[in-house]
């Protein structure tokens, strides 16, 4: 009796010990796929430029009944907007940085002057915040390298005066910017879709703004045979 109940002790210690064994590769494993330089300001390996189809943020903001305020009165008001520059995100290889300077600020003329390309003054901020300040630039310079970003980038023809609804396959999304974007593959872009709209174009560039591969953008493109793409607002 003495024996069996020392030996049960003994293996539910080492089961223990065992567990605890796992646990704690697992914390290390995780540990060590995120990235040492995380969260430190200009410590990154590229950026994606995602660039938004309006009509779909906007349906979805209607069907969800969602006012949105003033900023989002401002993209899904008269203007017809198409393409919109969501953000630019500085990227490691795989992963992120994020919110690497929670204190910092945004000057409202910066804010802005950005109007044009990024339609809704809390985006613009808010990208800043979780994203601008990662690129290791002062807010001026980042926005100024978002335009530049922005400029580098051609829309297909077929995509700037959408005026009804148009069903497309993700890939001939992606053959129509390579097509009009010499040096742009698919291999370093990724189209996103939400349910079954086009949600966004997402294109990797160097800190100089050369076009790049991506694999860990491109893998996480939208899987669907068909994308809807709602026409522009006024279309």
């Amino acid at each position: 009796m003495f024996r069996r109940s020392l030996f049960g002790r003994m293996l539910t210690s080492f089961a223990c010990l065992l567990l605890a064994a796992v646990i704690g590769f697992g914390a290390t494993t995780s540990a060590s796929a995120q990235d040492r330089r995380q969260n430190a300001p200009g410590e990154f390996d590229f950026y994606v430029l995602s660039l938004s189809w309006s009509p779909s943020f906007c349906e979805g903001a209607a069907e969800r009944g969602n006012g949105g305020g003033r900023s989002q009165q401002l993209q899904c008001g008269g203007r017809p907007f198409s393409f919109v520059v969501h953000g630019l995100w500085p990227q490691y290889e795989r992963g992120y940085p994020e919110y690497c300077d929670r204190d910092s600020w945004l000057d409202r003329d910066i804010m802005r002057s950005m109007l044009d390309l990024m339609p809704a003054p809390g985006l613009i901020f808010n990208e800043w915040k979780k994203h601008g300040t990662c690129a290791g630039l002062g807010p001026q310079p980042y926005f100024d390298t978002i335009r530049k970003a922005r400029a580098t980038v051609k829309i297909p023809p077929e995509f700037l005066n959408l005026s009804e609804p148009k069903t497309v396959a993700p890939a001939e999304i992606e053959d129509a910017f390579v097509k009009v974007n010499p040096g742009l593959s698919t291999s370093s872009m990724a189209v996103i879709c939400n349910r079954n709209r086009l949600s966004e174009v997402r294109i990797c560039m160097t800190k100089d703004l050369q076009f790049r591969a991506c694999e860990d953008i491109d893998r996480h493109g939208c899987r669907r045979d068909q994308v809807l793409m709602p026409p522009m607002r006024g279309g």
